[in-house]
């Protein structure tokens, strides 16, 4: 039976949701003998019943008893941890709906955090990220209108709609004064790789997002694909991959384990929760030397992932400590139609790490991913937390997500102007690289010559430069001559978008991506793992 590690928060997608959800038998729930709280739920029930009397036969005004009960079974799953939560019949039903793919929106997974609309993550390849929203944005006002202290049917209500709708934004952003933005509906992609592509003749990148009922078979089609290129090292890029199904999980890992191993297992309060995971030789490679790539959006099934790779020392994990949530979670459906996700167990990684965050304080607990100086904090902290050691001997530490083996910060010093110009909702680069295409088709050549060899003239750029203040009022386009090299390379990378498809746009884009170009200075150490485990 699937069970899902859900996302960092109560996850949510404005067009899908990250995970999939099964119903299981209530008896599976039940007390054990030795821990019988009956008496407590009989006397509590009692007392809950005269609290409705009260409020239905005293209170000044009617009340929603429908709304009221729902927000009493949050509050008993508010008291569990915060991935355990309490999801109302017409909330479940919206999800049914999203699994069946019959809606449009805007794509993202968020929560109500501080009354606003927060951005967990943009879904990646929806209208959204598109438009630039950031994870860690909330929404001040939709269509003009405030947002504060909206209700969920309400966020659905007016971030959803037909293809090719309009919802105009004001996003609010951590260091940056309230922006407005336009965002046009669309389809939600249901993909896991995002992107699969060789970024050199040796070295291939794989880019998941999230982890599905198809990842592992995406993935290693994935790696098949790459392979017969003739790649023979990876990188493997799961930055703000919020996590899904541990099934998935577990076959993703299994794909780069080529020994009988463990790969994570489960403890809970009851036998059926508790699971030990074992790679399967047969489904395992390890002709090719692998780098992991995460960040503090990597969460669940990714620090699985990243998890086994370092402690079976398969290869090297880069970037920046990931969320830190080590807990299972079981969804449950109730008679009325709605459901509860319950946490039903703590999973470790093949050292004995347990990595999930302390959670005492629900709001340090997402506020602490946010802060910009968590790496040198956590780093203050390593000694405190518990060590473990890998299968060659090398120190790890649990209690608080996966600890990359080097760590490589995020950097893109851009202008504001630059950045507007990405998050347009004009979508000004894909709009004048189409126009180029159509000129200069037969020039671009082929894809592999174009990546290697090809860049945009500066006669072209200034071209690009004319046609952007032709749509902007008022452009400063001496400051964007400040990025002149990075906007160069978003241009060619919007070109081979158009042209060949998104694998080749993000095959261009990354490299102006610090965080994977920096990984690819630290093959060496990669292959030192490889050549230990032949």
């Amino acid at each position: 039976m699937n069970k899902v590690l859900n996302s960092n928060f109560w996850s949510w997608l404005t067009g899908i949701v990250i995970g999939v959800f099964i119903t299981i038998p209530t008896t599976q729930f039940l007390y054990s003998k030795q821990n019988n709280p009956y008496a407590t739920i009989e006397t509590k029930f009692k007392v809950m019943n005269q609290i409705l009397y009260y409020v239905n036969q005293l209170y000044y005004d009617n009340v929603d008893m429908e709304s009221l009960m729902d927000g009493a079974f949050e509050g008993i799953m508010n008291q569990l941890d915060p991935h355990s939560v309490f999801i109302s019949a017409k909330d479940q039903k919206n999800i049914d709906e999203m699994f069946r793919g019959e809606f449009q929106g805007i794509g993202i997974e968020f929560d109500i955090l501080n009354e606003y609309i927060t951005v967990i993550a943009p879904v990646v390849g929806g209208p959204s990220e598109k438009a630039g929203i950031l994870a860690g944005d909330w929404i001040i006002e939709i269509d003009g209108a405030d947002a504060q202290g909206i209700d969920r049917d309400d966020v659905y209500k007016k971030l959803r709609g037909k293809k090719g709708t309009k919802v105009d934004l004001k996003v609010g952003r951590i260091g940056s004064d309230p922006f407005s933005i336009t965002i046009i509906r669309d389809d939600i992609p249901l993909y896991s790789v995002r992107a699969s592509v060789m970024l050199d003749d040796r070295t291939g990148y794989a880019w998941l997002t999230r982890f599905s009922t198809k990842s592992g078979p995406e993935v290693r089609k994935a790696i098949s694909g790459l392979l017969k290129q003739g790649m023979d090292r990876l990188v493997l890029d799961l930055r703000n991959n919020s996590g899904g199904i541990l099934d998935q999980a577990v076959e993703v890992a299994n794909l780069f384990i080529a020994e009988k191993d463990t790969l994570v297992y489960t403890k809970g309060k009851y036998k059926q929760a508790e699971q030990v995971f074992v790679a399967s030789p047969r489904k395992g490679n390890a002709d090719f030397s692998i780098i992991v790539v995460i960040n503090r959006g990597s969460a669940s099934a990714s620090e699985i992932v990243a998890g086994a790779v370092q402690d079976l020392d398969r290869g090297l994990v880069v970037g920046e400590t990931s969320f830190g949530k080590g807990l299972v979670q079981r969804q449950a459906g109730l008679s009325d139609g709605s459901a509860i996700r319950v946490t039903i167990a703590q999973y470790y990684t093949p050292s004995g790490r347990l990595i999930q965050r302390p959670f005492d304080n629900d709001n340090d607990y997402y506020k602490e991913i946010y802060e910009k100086d968590r790496e040198e904090k956590l780093d203050s902290l390593k000694q405190l937390r518990p060590p473990f050691l890998t299968r060659k001997g090398r120190t790890v530490y649990g209690g608080g997500g996966i600890t990359p083996d080097i760590y490589i910060p995020w950097e893109n010093d851009i202008t504001q102007t630059t950045r507007s110009i990405m998050t347009d909702p004009k979508r000004l680069l894909f709009n004048w690289s189409n126009t180029y295409i159509n000129n200069n088709n037969e020039a671009l050549g082929e894809y592999k010559q174009f990546q290697t060899t090809w860049g945009l003239s500066d006669d072209d750029y200034n071209n690009f430069l004319d046609y952007l203040s032709s749509e902007i009022k008022d452009i400063d386009i001496d400051e964007i001559k400040k990025d002149k090299e990075y906007l160069k390379i978003m241009v060619k990378s919007e070109i081979a978008g158009n042209k060949w498809g998104r694998d080749e746009l993000w095959g261009i884009r990354i490299t102006a991506d610090s965080q994977i170009m920096g990984a690819l200075n630290h093959f060496n150490e990669a292959d030192a793992f490889l050549v230990q485990s032949n």
